[in-house]
């Protein structure tokens, strides 16, 4: 889907946790998206270590987790949005577009939020 808009390049991709932040630290992308389930090191562990090493990333969750719990978690990282799965056709674009812009971006239907939100940060 992102590969559709030429103002977006997709400069890596990962298949696991680790070598999410590998290549998060060697490429320096823009933005980096995320699942939780992600095989080696989750998406919220990789997160966090992301954060360490680079200096404000821009990281949106893309995840079909729906736990509250695992939601707030995931948004107490750097992380900037949250955006399911079943949603992502709807949401993905505009959530990219709203964390770029530094804003805050929460799919609607999560079990700690009633309509999707997006906020000044």
């Amino acid at each position: 889907m992102l590969r559709e808009h030429s103002d977006l390049e997709i400069v890596g991709e990962a298949s696991d946790g680790l070598e999410a932040v590998q290549k998060t630290g060697q490429l320096l992308p823009d933005l980096i998206l995320l699942d939780i389930g992600l095989p080696k090191l989750n998406g919220i562990e990789a997160a966090r270590q992301i954060c360490e090493i680079v200096p404000a990333p821009t990281i949106l969750f893309v995840s079909e987790n729906r736990c509250r719990d695992v939601v707030e978690e995931a948004l107490r990282t750097c992380a900037r949005g949250y955006v399911l799965k079943s949603n992502a056709a709807r949401d993905l674009l505009t959530a990219v577009r709203a964390v770029i812009a530094n804003k805050l971006f929460v799919s609607n239907g999560l079990a700690s939020h009633s309509s999707t939100k997006t906020t000044d940060v």
